[in-house]
């Protein structure tokens, strides 16, 4: 006698409960790489956010203040990326303008690279654990395939053993094998598309930030004329 499936047999934890050690292993490492996935989504996409928004700010304070040496002082010293670019290009330029004879075009060159250092970095920092969206959104597919491929060859096995290719025996099986592959998509799909979103957010702030750093670097190589 067999007995057809019914949707409490083919419910998620009935079909985890019910699986191979194997398939087992890698549905609950692909639900651990989901909620990794939504952890660095949200953790990031926070971040990313309140940093571009508190550089714009930064950027509309810094060319509405006076002196540069003061506001250095003040909010130059926070650890915004904008002010770690502003940071490096003040530091290069006390360095660089300290003696009394000035070497004007390596100054400027100095500057720049300086501050396309610090601009490289900044965003090294912030780009910390993207590439963990890549991994999981390119892996997961293939570990649940793995899955899916172990449940059917464990499914056909069972038929084998018990020489019955009826659909109460081969459906739990496949279903499970399945289920595998449905929790690698769960996993890849948000972390490709997060990977995208946050990338291009990321090259916009790299983007703010080189347009800041150019507009400073002309601003010290007027002053660099004066002091000329």
């Amino acid at each position: 006698m067999t007995i057809a499936p019914t949707e409490s047999l083919l419910s998620p934890v009935t079909l985890f409960m019910q699986a191979d050690f194997v398939v087992k292993a890698v549905m609950i490492g692909l639900v651990l790489a989901s909620i990794w996935t939504w952890t660095i989504i949200l953790a990031h996409g926070t971040r990313l956010r309140r940093i571009s928004k508190a550089n714009e700010a930064f950027e509309r304070e810094f060319w509405k203040a006076e002196d540069i040496d003061r506001f250095y002082d003040g909010p130059g010293r926070s650890d915004l990326p904008s002010a770690k670019v502003f940071s490096a290009g003040v530091s290069e330029w006390r360095r660089s303008t300290k003696g009394d004879r000035i070497d004007r075009e390596g100054t400027r060159a100095r500057l720049a690279t300086s501050m396309g250092v610090a601009v490289a970095a900044e965003v090294d920092r912030l780009s910390d654990r993207l590439n963990i969206l890549a991994t999981i959104g390119s892996v997961a597919p293939f570990v649940g395939l793995f899955g899916t491929v172990w449940g059917i060859m464990k499914s056909f096995t069972d038929i084998a053993a018990q020489q019955n290719t009826s659909l109460g025996v081969v459906a739990p099986g496949i279903a499970e094998a399945l289920f595998a592959t449905a929790l690698g998509l769960f996993a890849a799909i948000p972390a490709v598309i997060a990977y995208n979103r946050l990338t291009h957010v990321l090259n916009r702030i790299e983007a703010r930030l080189h347009r800041f750093a150019d507009g400073f670097h002309a601003t010290l190589s007027r002053e660099l004329e004066v002091e000329g």
